[in-house]
C-alpha cells in the first residue's frame, strides 16, 4: 500500500466491472505490449478535487464515456471510478493549496482507460497528487502564448468517426510538441489555427476563453470557439459558461480569430487543474488582464 506522505497515489480498476485496488505507484503496472503505451490506444480525463470533493465528477464522467465509446473501449461505471477516487485521495499526500489564493486543498486526478495487451483486456487506473506549484504561478502571473496552425481544419473530421473527432485520448505527442515549439520560441504555451482562415481552435491542453466588455454593457460577454468544429468540448469552459448565464452575462460560440484575442477584454486558457489562467500574450503581442475577471470565473468554475 502507497504510504499516506508519497506524493502520488495509484489505484487499478482490472476487470473495468472489478473492485478498484491501490497500489504502489512506484512499481511497474503497464505491460510493455501494452497498447496504451505502444500506440496511444486509450482515453483519459482530469479532475480537479477541493477538499476532497471532484467538483465536476460528472461532467468527467460523461466525457470520458463518449470517448470511450468513440474509441470502442468500455468505460469503468460512475460508482466504481467514484470508489477508486476515494481510495486514492484516502492515501494521498495532504492537497497543496495555492498562496495567491487559498481555495482549499487540491489534488489533481487522471483517470485512464487502456485498450490492454493484444491477448488481454481493456483496464483502468487513476492517480491522485497534490497540484504542483507550476500550477499555481500559470494561474497568479499568467502565460503567454503561440498561435500554431494545426495543418487542417477538424472540422473536416467531424464525418470521421475513426479519427476520433473531439476525443480525449491518450495520443498527446502533437499537443506536447506544440508547447514545446512554443517554448523554444519564448513563449509558454500553444494555442492550435487552422491553417486556412487562421480561425482559433483550442489550447494544446486547454479551451480558449475571452471577454468582451463594452461602455454601456450591463455585464460581460464571454465567448469561446464553436465546440461543433473539431474543438473538445472543455468541462471547465461549459462550466464557466453556465454559471456566467445564470449571472446574466452574455455568452457566445465562435468563430474566433487572432484579432478576437488581441482586442479582447480578457483572455484566458481554461482547464481542470489550471482553472482560468490569463493570457499575457499572443505572438508577442501584449493582451489585458483583468484581475477581478479571472477571480470571478475561478468562482464559476469551484462553485464559491
Amino acid at each position: 500500500m502507497t504510504p499516506r506522505g508519497a506524493r502520488a497515489t495509484a489505484v487499478i480498476i482490472s476487470p473495468l466491472t472489478g473492485q478498484p485496488r491501490l497500489v504502489d505507484p512506484t512499481l511497474p503496472h503497464v505491460g510493455l505490449e501494452d497498447q496504451a503505451l505502444t500506440r496511444g490506444d486509450g482515453v483519459f480525463e482530469t479532475l480537479h478535487v477541493l477538499d476532497g470533493v471532484a467538483y465536476k465528477f460528472d461532467a468527467h464522467h460523461a466525457r470520458l464515456r463518449a470517448s470511450a465509446a468513440a474509441a470502442e473501449l468500455p468505460a469503468p461505471s460512475a460508482a466504481t471510478c467514484r470508489t477508486a477516487l476515494e481510495l486514492a485521495l484516502h492515501a494521498a499526500a495532504p492537497g497543496s493549496r495555492d498562496p495567491s489564493r487559498d481555495l482549499g486543498a487540491e489534488h489533481a486526478v487522471k483517470l485512464t482507460v487502456a485498450r490492454g495487451t493484444p491477448d488481454g483486456e481493456p483496464w483502468a487506473w487513476l492517480t491522485a497528487s497534490p497540484v504542483p506549484g507550476a500550477t499555481f504561478a500559470a494561474r497568479r502571473d499568467g502565460v503567454s502564448v503561440l498561435l500554431l496552425e494545426r495543418g487542417h481544419d477538424p472540422a473536416e473530421d467531424a464525418g470521421l468517426p475513426w479519427l476520433l473527432p473531439g476525443v480525449k485520448t491518450l495520443s498527446y505527442a502533437v499537443n506536447m510538441a506544440a508547447v514545446r515549439h512554443a517554448r523554444s520560441r519564448g513563449a509558454q504555451d500553444a494555442v492550435f489555427v487552422t491553417s486556412t482562415d487562421r480561425r482559433i481552435l483550442e489550447g494544446a491542453t486547454s479551451s480558449v476563453v475571452c471577454a468582451r466588455v463594452r461602455d454601456g454593457d450591463a455585464a460581460p460577454t464571454l465567448l469561446t470557439p464553436e465546440p461543433s468544429r473539431g474543438v473538445l468540448p472543455g468541462t471547465s469552459q461549459a462550466r464557466i459558461f453556465d454559471a456566467a448565464r445564470r449571472h446574466g452575462w452574455g455568452v457566445d460560440y465562435g468563430p474566433l480569430h487572432p484579432e478576437d484575442l488581441l482586442t479582447a477584454s480578457a483572455v484566458w486558457l481554461t482547464s481542470s487543474v489550471r482553472l482560468a489562467a490569463p493570457v499575457t500574450s499572443v505572438d508577442g503581442h501584449p493582451v489585458p488582464t483583468d484581475e477581478r475577471l479571472t477571480r470571478t470565473l475561478t468562482d464559476f468554475l469551484v462553485g464559491a
